[in-house]
Formats: structure tokens, C-alpha cells, sequence
């Protein structure tokens, strides 16, 4: 009897979540997700400037990190070490508030930043279920949300329990074996019936601080001709600079403090096309 108890106790708080994944996503005027065929392509830091981006520019916005096993965005942002506060209003969580933007992320959820989140899918997915569920998201404009690489059990929740969102933006960087899985997470989120609203080149070119001249590290190029063969739109490139690493593990946005950089203005023309797109998807 009480495991018969058990079993409808579950299904209920299941459903129950489920209802609140909708209520609280239908508050939330534009979902976008961040995703990446492979690691080290800087699709976090494009996660990150989008965001800032976005709320410079005026906007209400929401910042989820879905890496279960390597969140990053903790560091990015200097908010490591502080934990999720439970809401006076609810049974629901309050996301840590930097700059006005609303953040969840699996390291403001760990007492041991250095712990290994040892899980395997079912736990994962049930963890993603409740940053969209039980965080008291509120109205937002925007929610970025932040993938892990590759097309595995974390973007396929996202993609399954959001099947609503605007699209997915696909992070590359410009040399053959990035772009090979760029193509992948690219069919990835069309087999979802996600749409895919364009292709980033990260990484794409460096000017030498001596002599001012280009230098093509990892060629430039390779995302912009992918999108054109994709027939996906291509929304921008951004070139390396030491001052994005710098950002990042110092915690702050690098779009805030070097917007008139090459590099910020580049995140910037990404910020307007993205903008420009998600008033089309309002318009239609």
C-alpha cells in the first residue's frame, strides 16, 4: 500500500512540475539556447556577452547554465560560493541576481565547487527540470541558456521540455574538426524541430598587439561558409582577444567594459541580429 502511495506521490509531483515548467516558461517572452558540436569553442563566453548584451540594450533577461558536470558560467560571473536562496512568496528558488540578470548555474548549487556531479541522464534531466520549473524565473524577455558541448542528455532535455523556444545558436570556431561537429549540433537541433537561428565563428582571427597585421590562428572563415552551406544565416565572427580571457576569470561580462574593442563590437552586431531576428518570430 505505501509503495502504491509512492508511485502516485511521484507522478503527481512530476505533473506538478510539469505545470510549472509551462507557467513558467510561457512568462518568458524569447528562449534561446547556446550549443556547441565540441568543447573549447568559448560557447559560454558567447552565453555570457549575449546575455549582457541583451540587457544593455534594455531588456529583462535570464542566464541558465544547463552544464550539469561542468558549469563554467559560476567563474564567469564572480558569483561562485554563493548558493540559491529559497523565495519567501513560494515553495520555488530565487536565481542569484548579477547586474539586473537573473542566473542559475549547477555551481550555486554546491557547497564544494571542486565536488564531482557524478549522474547519469535520469538525474540530469530531472536537475534541468527544476532550474525550469522551480526557479521563480518571473517576466523575462530573454533566457539564454547555456548547453554543454555536443548533443547529449543536457541539450536534449532543454530541447524536449522547451520545444517552444525561439532557436538555437550553434558556437564555432573556424577549423575543420570544430566545424565537422558544428554540422552535427546543427542537425541536431533541426531533428528536434528546433529552429537554428544562425552560426557564431568564435576564435575567428587575431591582431597583433606590435604590428596591428591579422594573424589567421585558426583560420577564419570556416563557420560563415558552413552557414552557407547550411542555408542557415550567419550571425557574426569574433576575433580573439586576451582581454575576453581576462573577463572571464575575473567574473565580469567583457561586452560591458570594451564594447568599442573589435571584439565587443562584433558581440555587439551579434546582440542587434539576434534582436532584429526575435522581433520577426514576435512579428509573425
Amino acid at each position: 500500500m505505501n509503495q502504491g502511495h509512492t508511485v502516485v506521490d511521484r507522478k503527481q509531483q512530476e505533473q506538478l512540475l510539469e505545470t510549472s515548467i509551462r507557467e513558467n516558461m510561457a512568462r518568458i517572452k524569447h528562449k534561446i539556447i547556446i550549443m556547441s558540436g565540441k568543447g573549447g569553442v568559448g560557447k559560454s563566453t558567447v552565453s555570457t556577452n549575449l546575455a549582457f548584451g541583451l540587457a544593455l540594450a534594455g531588456f529583462k533577461i535570464g542566464l541558465l547554465d544547463t552544464d550539469i558536470h561542468g558549469p563554467s558560467l559560476g567563474k564567469m560571473l564572480g558569483i561562485e560560493g554563493q548558493m540559491v536562496r529559497p523565495s519567501e512568496k513560494g515553495p520555488g528558488l530565487l536565481p542569484i541576481e548579477v547586474k539586473g540578470i537573473k542566473v542559475i548555474t549547477m555551481a550555486s548549487l554546491l557547497q564544494d565547487a571542486d565536488a564531482p556531479v557524478i549522474w547519469r541522464g535520469p538525474l540530469k534531466m530531472g536537475a534541468i527540470k527544476q532550474f525550469l520549473g522551480e526557479i521563480e524565473w518571473g517576466e523575462l524577455d530573454y533566457l539564454i541558456i547555456d548547453s554543454p558541448p555536443g548533443t547529449g542528455d543536457e541539450p536534449l532535455s532543454v530541447c524536449q521540455l522547451i520545444p517552444e523556444a525561439d532557436g538555437s545558436i550553434i558556437v564555432t570556431t573556424p577549423q575543420d574538426v570544430a566545424l565537422i561537429d558544428s554540422r552535427k549540433a546543427v542537425r541536431f537541433s533541426q531533428a528536434l524541430k528546433i529552429p537554428v537561428l544562425g552560426i557564431v565563428e568564435n576564435m575567428s582571427g587575431f591582431n597583433c598587439p606590435h604590428c596591428g597585421k591579422p594573424i589567421d590562428l585558426f583560420k577564419v572563415g570556416g563557420g560563415e561558409r558552413a552557414a552557407h552551406s547550411l542555408a542557415i544565416p550567419f550571425l557574426g565572427r569574433i576575433p580573439i582577444d586576451p582581454k575576453i580571457v581576462d573577463s572571464g576569470d575575473d567574473g565580469f561580462a567583457f561586452i560591458y567594459d570594451y564594447a568599442k574593442t573589435t571584439a565587443g563590437e562584433a558581440m555587439q552586431g551579434i546582440v542587434n541580429k539576434i534582436i532584429e531576428v526575435t522581433r520577426e518570430v514576435e512579428a509573425a
